[in-house]
């Protein structure tokens, strides 16, 4: 659903700021389908306005002797659609993820503290990974299968693998994205190719899977495979962030402190913070003790993140972390 299509259905009290903006935006707007010329009325135009894109002309003559009239439309145009971007992006987005399927905990954002399983295709917090199993006489047993779907556990890499191709073709989306991870490790039996990782994590993000726009993110960044683009990766970042992705929205935060925007930064890292980032809490501590933040905004992002500790902690996964070095969730 559309923005505007919510905001025709009743959008709540919190949405308001939104719903304003993008009315004002659609009555600015016109059907991109009429080839009229803004300049001279004739039709079959199709030169577009290359800021707005939501006029059009004949040829560029048209689009000059236009450009006075239509130049404080235009700039309005393209600062409500600022304006609305930005409501947007900095939303605190709902959770996405659903919380692990046996304890019912909200998983960790660390990955450490989640784990994959090709044979049901479900993400189980490693707490219940590692959690002792007994029997009926109330025995501690070796815990070899899937604590979810009780599937005894791969018996090989080939296995494993086999397991994973059958749930990408499945359209699982995790599955679809560790696929991707392979081929840009060169892991797993797969050859190293970023244009095939590419593919994998495109087609998990259109299934919903937010950590995929991250990858393709860094690839545009990195030029892993691709010419680096500083735009098209700030685009996938920013479409993993409004998801919900804690790495991505942190990452925006770094690229805004970089170019002196402290305060867009602060609001990235706040909006981090609560779905887990104590990378994010470091960084805003940091600039609180250089100056750039206030003493309310270090406390208000601590508070936010012990909300999420209380959400993610139990005494089953610190067990397991206190048992397992290669086992971290916060």
């Amino acid at each position: 659903m559309s923005t505007s299509d919510s905001c025709k259905d009743g959008a709540s009290k919190s949405n308001d700021d939104i719903c304003a903006v993008a009315e004002k935006l659609q009555k600015m707007s016109t059907d991109n389908t009429v080839s009229v010329c803004a300049n001279c009325g004739k039709e079959n135009a199709n030169n577009v306005c290359n800021k707005c894109n939501q006029v059009k002309y004949c040829n560029a003559v048209c689009k000059k002797k236009h450009k006075k009239k239509h130049k404080k439309d235009c700039e309005e145009h393209l600062r409500l659609a600022a304006e609305l971007h930005d409501i947007e992006l900095f939303k605190q987005p709902q959770q996405t993820e659903d919380d692990c399927p046996i304890c019912f905990l909200r998983l960790p954002s660390l990955l450490t503290g989640r784990t994959y399983m090709p044979c049901c295709g479900k993400v189980i917090c490693t707490g219940c990974i590692y959690a002792p199993v007994y029997d009926n006489q109330g025995n501690k047993v070796d815990n070899r299968k899937c604590p979810f779907c009780r599937t005894p556990h791969p018996a090989s890499n080939e296995e494993n693998m086999e397991r994973i191709k059958k749930r990408v073709d499945l359209d699982d989306p995790s599955a679809i994205y560790n696929q991707g991870c392979d081929y840009r490790d060169g892991s797993r039996g797969f050859p190293q190719d970023y244009v095939k990782a590419l593919e994998c994590w495109h087609r998990a993000a259109k299934l919903g899977f937010m950590a995929a726009y991250t990858h393709i993110g860094y690839t545009y960044k990195n030029g892993e495979g691709v010419e680096i683009d500083k735009k098209k990766a700030v685009y996938y970042f920013e479409q993993a962030a409004m998801l919900g992705e804690v790495s991505a929205r942190y990452n925006l935060g770094n690229n805004e402190g970089k170019v002196g925007n402290v305060d867009r930064a602060l609001k990235h890292y706040f909006i981090a913070t609560r779905d887990g980032s104590s990378d994010s809490l470091d960084t805003i501590k940091r600039i609180y003790s250089l100056g750039h933040a206030t003493k309310e905004d270090y406390k208000k992002a601590l508070q936010s993140y012990q909300v999420y500790l209380g959400e993610i902690k139990s005494k089953q996964r610190d067990e397991a972390a206190a048992a397992h070095d290669d086992y971290q969730y916060y």
